[in-house]
């Protein structure tokens, strides 16, 4: 494949101020939200500016390296047990402590028991995981949370919570977030071993995904920052649960790349997967809620910006829990 040209100085720049960049577009989407009438409309853009992104995510992930990745027995086996073992088990302590509000409890446990499967794969690359392991997971992620979210919602929320919530968001979501940006990034690099035209636009991508993950956090807190303003009262007893989330989950993550013996890169993945949940494709699930349960998707939101907030710092805490001293 044709190498890419070394990216300008102005996204070079932009690539070593990430995180204050982060910080300053929630700040920026949070004002843009609470002040503009009609911003949460800008709703509509999360999937498009979303798929964008990772469609420059997947582009940046050589085929060789995605192919190694789907390999790799021992990521994907850790991945799982953070994933779909340990972190149920917290998750299932902490819904306690909104068992007795159906509309807490079903947003806490839409959120917190579905693994990201898209901006966790750009937020562990700029901390230097592996992206490309983590994309290659994505559909073993995207089919175990689909098979077992019903499952956990039973065992801890009653079979009651299983009836209220509609799939189709979660299949729409794998094919327009994942599926499809995937192909096209496929298409392209295929292209570009012999294609000027796919080599500039891998260029042009490449230089964009700082800009891409800036837009995406605007726009998703600019739609959702009036409904979480509020319900601050309702919300304020499931905050301190999504913060306890992301303290216990680096650890969690960490120990266990370290027991089954990962690279770094692995090793940052798995930590960042355990922290990240999939709150932008469970947002329709919770949406399509009955009236009753109006206050779930607001719950939803709500983990997303201190999830967001949290990814912001941890692009720089992860490298330093987890460095290259510890490979074996």
């Amino acid at each position: 494949m044709t190498t890419n040209p070394a990216p300008p100085a102005w996204a070079a720049w932009l690539e070593r101020r990430q995180v204050l960049l982060c910080l300053g577009a929630i700040a920026l989407g949070a004002a843009l939200g609470l002040t503009i009438p009609g911003s949460p409309a800008a709703a509509v853009a999360i999937t498009p500016i979303l798929g964008l992104l990772l469609f420059a995510t997947f582009l940046a992930v050589p085929l060789a390296d995605l192919a190694r990745g789907f390999r790799d027995t021992r990521f994907l086996l850790t991945l799982c047990v953070v994933d779909f073992v340990v972190a149920p088990l917290l998750v299932f302590g902490l819904s306690r402590f909104v068992a007795d509000s159906d509309a807490l409890l079903i947003g806490l446990l839409l959120v917190l028991l579905t693994p990201c499967v898209d901006y966790v794969i750009v937020f562990a690359g700029l901390a230097g995981g592996s992206s490309a392991r983590l994309l290659a997971a994505t559909p073993v992620l995207m089919i175990a949370q689909l098979l077992l979210l019903p499952v956990y919602l039973t065992l801890f929320g009653g079979p009651t919570l299983v009836a209220l919530v509609d799939p189709a968001p979660f299949v729409e979501a794998f094919v327009f977030l994942i599926l499809l940006p995937l192909l096209t990034a496929t298409v392209v690099q295929l292209a570009a071993r012999r294609s000027r035209v796919a080599v500039a636009l891998m260029s042009i991508m490449q230089t964009a995904l700082v800009p891409l993950m800036l837009a995406t956090l605007l726009v998703v807190v600019a739609s959702q920052i009036r409904g979480v303003v509020g319900q601050v009262g309702a919300l304020l007893v499931v905050l301190p649960l999504f913060i306890v989330f992301i303290v216990v989950m680096v650890p969690v993550g960490a120990l266990a790349a370290r027991v089954a013996r990962l690279d770094v890169p692995g090793a940052r993945a798995v930590t960042f997967s355990g922290v990240t949940r999939n709150s932008l494709v469970v947002l329709p699930l919770a949406l399509a809620l009955p009236a009753h349960l109006a206050l779930a998707p607001i719950v939803v939101v709500t983990q997303t910006l201190v999830e967001l907030l949290g990814l912001a710092v941890l692009v720089r805490l992860v490298p330093r829990l987890i460095r290259s001293r510890e490979r074996r």
